[in-house]
């Protein structure tokens, strides 16, 4: 007897391209959210564009309150639920970065309030992902959670913010083709259920942005097209399969490793693009894809090296040994990587 179910949350609404910031309360206003608008923001995002979205809120009837977070951590998510109850918030909007709307994702799950998505940075998927990514201690957490009702993604803001977010974000979704393969491993060996759909779509969405790694430019909106409409992508492949699988492999693990050991850890999407090259190689041999993904990275002036990261041989062979532990996730890296395997896969790919 057939008794499989499933339940996928996708955003409603997903507004993408120039000027769009200014449709934002349209976008909300489709959703028929009650309330008061919380905005959750960092500095910078608040400087460049809250006051224009403060505005359009007003204009519209609507009196939005804005809370400013500084670090994100678990405390400053508890922070943010406490403001929803004193400014009684009827729902959330994450202006600018991966830190202010991982934030005011998981406070609305928690609380239970509708949550809307305007990046100002391409710097990662976790702009229309379930998911939110917390740094605690010498760790970081993901944390599953409802993804955003909306995303609302203007390019030209976009476009205008720091070129290495846009590489992080590209470098990011680049990043998928190595996790597929190990949730396809991960199937094959461990009967770990997999999404053909999930799959087909992530792959899809990283082999189309190493193809096409050339024409993505510094300063071009065209670019922040391209990386948006990717980002959202694997964020919805990973609401289909209700897992970061799609998009989160023994790159991602070898990353999560060097944010606990590094004294200065890079950006995500930076140090899980490096992690992919090693892993591609280690999937697929010295005849491989892994120059594929080195040369898009390189195309895009993404970091392809643990020197161009910041980070010592010997941390990034560590982190390559040891990121097995930090979950019960069966990637290529098995139950553990010989240090001579390590430096052998990093060293012929270039990475050290």
């Amino acid at each position: 007897m057939f008794d499989k179910s499933t339940w996928i949350r996708l955003p409603r609404n997903v507004v993408v391209g120039h000027g769009v910031l200014d449709q934002t309360v349209e976008a909300v206003a489709e959703l028929y959210l009650d309330g008061r608008p919380l905005i959750v923001t960092s500095p910078t995002p608040d400087d460049i564009a809250g006051d224009r979205l403060r505005e359009q809120f007003r204009a519209a009837g609507y009196d939005p309150a804005t809370v400013v977070v500084e670090e994100a951590r678990f405390e400053t998510v508890k922070q943010v639920i406490a403001a929803i109850e004193r400014e009684n918030a009827g729902f959330l909007v994450g202006l600018g970065g991966g830190k202010p709307i991982d934030i005011a994702k998981m406070a609305a799950d928690d609380a239970e309030v509708g949550f809307v998505s305007i990046p100002t940075a391409a710097s990662h998927d976790g702009i229309v992902s379930g998911r939110g990514s917390v740094p605690e201690g010498d760790t970081r957490h993901s944390v599953a959670a409802d993804p955003p009702l909306a995303v609302v993604a203007d390019t030209q803001l976009i476009a205008e913010s720091p070129w290495e977010l846009t590489t992080a974000g590209c470098a990011d979704i680049i990043s998928n083709y190595t996790a597929v393969k190990d949730w396809q491993l991960a199937h094959r060996l461990k009967n770990v259920e997999y999404s053909e759909y999930a799959g087909a779509l992530s792959q899809m969405t990283a082999e189309l942005l190493v193809d096409r790694a050339d024409s993505i430019k510094r300063g071009l909106e065209e670019s922040a097209w391209a990386v948006i409409k990717a980002l959202v992508s694997s964020g919805v492949a990973m609401s289909i399969a209700d897992s970061s699988r799609p998009a989160s492999g023994a790159e991602h693990l070898i990353s999560h490793q060097l944010d606990r050991i590094a004294p200065d850890p890079a950006l995500h999407g930076h140090q899980v693009g490096v992690a992919s090259v090693v892993t591609e190689y280690l999937h697929s041999g010295e005849q491989g894809q892994w120059r594929n993904v080195r040369d898009a990275l390189q195309s895009i002036e993404a970091p392809t090296t643990a020197a161009e990261l910041g980070i010592d041989d010997e941390l990034f062979v560590e982190a390559a040994t040891t990121a097995h532990e930090i979950r019960d996730r069966y990637t290529i890296l098995g139950d553990g990587l010989r240090e001579d395997a390590a430096i052998e896969a990093a060293t012929v790919t270039g990475v050290i």
